[in-house]
């Protein structure tokens, strides 16, 4: 399945966004809502799986069914997951992809999801996205998942979440970019480096660094192997080194 997602401003709009979404014929295993708002306590009082010790506490994690309480509103069949995470706070998810993201076969890591038919379901869920997941989680917005089977019902939930006022998540990373550009390029440029023959590389370097899935690669041969068409330019090195730094820079900081 292909992912499109919306971002919006309020839990409201974002529920309004699932129903039109659920309106317009897609079934609630397609779509999924991860917004910000369960306070610690909740967070700390939701009981874990068997296979997790009580107590998330400030680690990644979730709990997969056991957040459905919490939800306020959403009703997206059983699904759901919460969990505190670094530099963002207590987020709930709601739906099989929600829950995926905040549970183990999902990006951010935590609990399992139960049957193997909702970890199918949301597979496909792309590893570059999730910074921009967290991002806007992180600005106390929300955010909506439908998993489209095909290119023509990838259109029609494109229109519903358009319709129903949602940032492209392209619209976001742009945004997010165009607000560190000019501190990336005056980095860059100090370093006697050509920032505008060189900014696609760069761009490419710092929100490679942001991916989950290669945020544990560290030595030089494991990040050579995970990006080997990319790695040689001397751009997307110092443009990653940057990215790292930022993403630690962020993760620290819990608003």
């Amino acid at each position: 399945m292909r992912p499109v997602t919306g971002v919006f401003r309020s839990r409201d709009a974002a529920r309004s966004a699932a129903e039109a979404v659920r309106r317009a014929g897609f079934a609630d295993k397609q779509i999924s809502v991860l917004y910000p708002g369960a306070s610690e306590q909740q967070v700390h009082s939701v009981p874990t799986t068997d296979t997790e010790q009580p107590g998330i506490g400030a680690a990644v994690g979730g709990v997969v069914g056991a957040a459905a309480g919490m939800a306020g509103g959403f009703e997206l069949g059983t699904a759901a997951a919460t969990a505190l995470l670094p530099g963002i706070g207590p987020v709930i998810a709601v739906g099989i992809a929600g829950a995926a993201l905040l549970g183990a076969g999902g990006l951010f890591g935590g609990a399992k999801l139960g049957s193997k038919a909702d970890q199918d379901t949301a597979e496909g869920l792309p590893a570059d996205e999730v910074f921009f997941y967290e991002d806007a989680l992180r600005q106390g917005r929300s955010v909506v998942i439908v998993l489209a089977d095909d290119e023509s019902a990838h259109d029609k939930a494109r229109a519903a979440l358009t319709q129903s006022g949602a940032e492209s998540l392209d619209a976001a990373r742009d945004d997010w970019w165009v607000g560190i550009r000019d501190v990336e390029a005056e980095h860059y440029r100090s370093l006697g480096q050509n920032f505008e023959t060189d900014h696609s590389d760069y761009r490419a370097g710092f929100e490679a660094a942001l991916r989950k899935d290669c945020r544990g690669c560290n030595t030089e041969e494991e990040l050579r192997h995970f990006f080997p068409e990319r790695w040689g330019s001397a751009a997307f090195r110092e443009g990653f080194g940057r990215g790292r730094a930022y993403l630690e820079t962020r993760a620290g900081s819990v608003q």
